[in-house]
């Protein structure tokens, strides 16, 4: 069965039937809120939210795919286009948070997260095992807002990345290789709005290509995966936090560093703000199962009012 048919998307670069399977999760499942948190942006051209049909566009061993999932009843039905189409399908009980384990997390320890659990229990932490994609994209939300980010993301996958295969709603692209990331032009970088730092950052991980995926999957702990990434010139904690948190599904991992969370996690657990040695005090109890906290404050709603202007973004692509 075909999820859904776009006449819009006709000249899509591949018309042929998709393969296609059914995952039945053992546990009640909120799609959206676990695989929908993979997308950077409403243009995001990896990932796309179309209704109640989630849209990806990846990089598999046989060439760009794309896949789409969707909830029917407890089922998730689950189509894929192109030469990594069995690859794609594979990846489906991960991305639905098969490999989730909450083991003893408590969640009596706090009323709020209690309330939250209740409310959400279907939200799992998803899992992409795509190592260097997150890694390239934290790198880019390095200093810089998301709208920044999420825009030179979009503009640097849909130049250099593949056209994903299928009936997408828009062109969609897999993110590029490692050796295609090293291979942008420095005008790209700069044309994208994306500063020296981070872009050499990107590419000198990108010398290490598969390495570093293999290396971070070989690691047994959050602190041996830290010790991997953050052996990388330019990536810290906060950058390694997200590349677990996304390609990895780490229950542990919090992005300590974040302009945000320290914020926003003192605001839901006390009612005020703290900082980073703060965050890390609050969820000490839940050692273990940090990410998963951090995941049900942002599903509660729970936020601090705004107290001033949102961070204007500089260009400097003029200058």
């Amino acid at each position: 069965m075909t999820l859904i048919e776009h006449p819009a998307a006709a000249d899509a670069a591949s018309a042929d039937a998709p393969r296609e399977t059914v995952y039945r999760p053992p546990h009640p499942l909120d799609l959206r809120r676990t695989v929908g948190m993979l997308r950077r942006g409403g243009n995001d051209p990896t990932t796309i939210i179309d209704g109640t049909v989630i849209w990806r566009a990846m990089r598999t061993p046989h060439g760009p795919t794309t896949l789409a999932v969707r909830m029917s009843g407890d089922e998730v039905r689950a189509s894929a286009w192109g030469p990594g189409a069995e690859h794609a399908l594979d990846s489906v009980p991960a991305l639905c948070g098969a490999h989730d384990d909450s083991g003893d997390f408590d969640v009596t320890l706090h009323p709020l997260i209690a309330e939250s659990a209740r409310r959400h229990p279907g939200l799992r932490l998803t899992r992409t095992d795509e190592v260097f994609d997150a890694l390239a994209c934290a790198i880019l939300e390095q200093k810089v807002t998301g709208m920044q980010a999420f825009g030179a993301w979009r503009w640097l996958v849909s130049r250099f990345g593949a056209r994903a295969p299928g009936p997408t709603p828009r062109p969609m692209f897999a993110a590029p290789s490692p050796e295609q990331w090293f291979r942008i032009p420095s005008w790209a970088w700069h044309r994208a709005g994306v500063e020296p730092p981070q872009s050499r950052t990107i590419v000198r991980a990108a010398e290490r290509g598969d390495r570093i995926a293999r290396a971070v999957g070989a690691a047994v702990t959050g602190a041996d995966r830290d010790r991997v990434l953050t052996s990388l010139p330019g990536v810290g904690v906060w950058t390694s936090a997200e590349t677990r948190i996304r390609a990895l599904g780490d229950s542990d991992a919090v992005s300590i560093g974040d302009y945000h969370l320290a914020h926003q996690v003192g605001y839901a657990l006390t009612g005020k703000r703290t900082d980073d040695d703060g965050m890390v005090e609050l969820l000490a109890p839940w050692a273990g199962q940090r990410q998963r906290v951090v995941r049900l404050i942002h599903a509660s709603g729970v936020q601090e009012p705004r107290r001033g202007p949102r961070l204007a973004p500089e260009d400097h692509r003029g200058r």
